[in-house]
């Protein structure tokens, strides 16, 4: 079959001012998230700038073919000799860095000796964020890659010739390379669990040395079966010892943050909604797929309101919004949205069938006072705004462009 490439405008239009630019351009994001499929449609853009295919330097070090070119000291003087033999500027795309020990100190010579422009990507946000910051001093920007969001979803699936009904993504989710295939559910099932294996064993367990997999993915599962609750390190170290699986409260803490670090989770801290004070206790965890998470935790659609509160939460990450929980004195805002001067509220749920639930969802804004758009998103058909309030269907507002 064709390789269908899905065209992603949020990211190559703030990638494209960068374009040519004397910083490395560095693309973080979960395995399998399409940051390859990125790289690609960066050398189309350039293509349309004028630049010639010829000029382009590409390398893969997933590829085992490439594996002697984790080594540095072979890597360097290949690349030299390769930029060299290019006529005009040389473009220099390095996919999944991270597999090149001291590859920081390679991008950083590429990027002072020659004139190459250099685009790298990688799938842990220390790994490129940490070491890399030390040898590039400021000299990069990062964008962080996510799975498709449902506009994108849709175009995949119709570009693959298939169905791409809400449903579906909300329980197969957005990873670029399954929306393009006609698999049955037991088949999209596995390739989510391989990928979430990958993560866990690759990105993980062998990054940071850890021996007891089995413990690390109940906390794990116990995160995503809980998405769009509030919990702690000292809950899920109280529920696993319940299960008899002895656990203390720094290694909970530690696995968290590894799965943050390596795209697995997105946390989201809960903030005062009036003066915006970070509150230490108590987070907000969302999964990088609400697919991977199906496909971990099978408890089919039980717990819809926190698919729907992941979906919106990624697509907020996705247009570039700071995203966080807000508390109130007698309310918690489900996410308050910060992008640069810009700011909106919003409420997540599932149906407003009863009486009690349009006040709680609409109540939840109560002693908010600033004049930032305040939303109530639900999969109701028919739309109930009240106050100047808005209430938007969550297929409608997750393809809309107004936020």
């Amino acid at each position: 079959m064709e390789e269908i490439l899905i065209d992603r405008p949020l990211y190559i239009d703030r990638i494209e001012p960068f374009m040519e630019a004397d910083v490395v351009k560095v693309l973080v994001g979960l395995r399998r998230s399409g940051k390859s499929d990125l790289l690609k449609l960066i050398q189309r853009r350039l293509l349309e700038r004028g630049c010639n295919a010829s000029q382009f330097i590409t390398m893969n070090f997933e590829d085992y073919a490439l594996t002697q070119y984790s080594d540095p000291d072979v890597l360097y003087p290949y690349l030299l000799e390769r930029i060299n033999a290019v006529e005009g500027r040389p473009y220099v795309f390095l996919d999944e860095i991270q597999e090149v020990r001291s590859f920081e100190k390679v991008v950083n010579s590429l990027r002072a000796a020659t004139k190459a422009d250099v685009y790298i990507t990688g799938s842990n946000s220390k790994l490129l964020s940490g070491e890399l910051a030390t040898y590039l001093g400021g000299r990069y920007v990062q964008f962080e890659v996510y799975p498709f969001g449902y506009a994108e979803y849709r175009e995949a699936r119709k570009q693959a010739g298939g169905d791409g009904s809400f449903m579906d993504y909300l329980l197969s989710g957005g990873m670029p390379f399954l929306t393009t295939q006609q698999w049955d559910e037991q088949s999209r099932r596995t390739y989510l669990t391989d990928i979430y294996r990958s993560v866990v064993l690759k990105d993980i367990v062998q990054r940071h040395g850890i021996r007891d997999v089995t413990l690390l993915e109940r906390v794990v599962a116990y995160v995503m079966a809980n998405v769009g609750n509030i919990i702690s390190a000292n809950s899920i170290a109280a529920y696993l010892k319940n299960e008899r699986m002895e656990i203390g409260v720094q290694t909970v803490i530690n696995y968290l943050e590894y799965c943050v670090d390596s795209f697995l989770l997105e946390r989201m801290n809960r903030v005062g909604v009036v003066g915006k004070k970070l509150l230490k206790t108590q987070q907000k965890y969302y999964v990088a797929d609400q697919g991977l998470r199906n496909a971990i935790v099978s408890d089919g659609m039980t717990n819809i309101q926190g698919l729907l509160e992941n979906v919106v939460a990624l697509e907020a990450r996705r247009r570039g919004y700071d995203v966080s929980v807000g508390v109130g004195d007698d309310a918690e805002v489900d996410f308050v949205l910060d992008r640069g001067a810009e700011r909106r509220y919003i409420q997540v749920t599932y149906l407003m069938a009863q009486e009690r639930t349009v006040e709680r969802e609409f109540g939840a804004f109560r002693g908010i006072e600033d004049n930032y758009p305040k939303t109530v998103v639900s999969m109701d058909p028919v739309l109930r705004p009240r106050d100047g309030i808005e209430h938007r269907n969550v297929e409608e507002f997750l393809l809309a462009q107004d936020w």
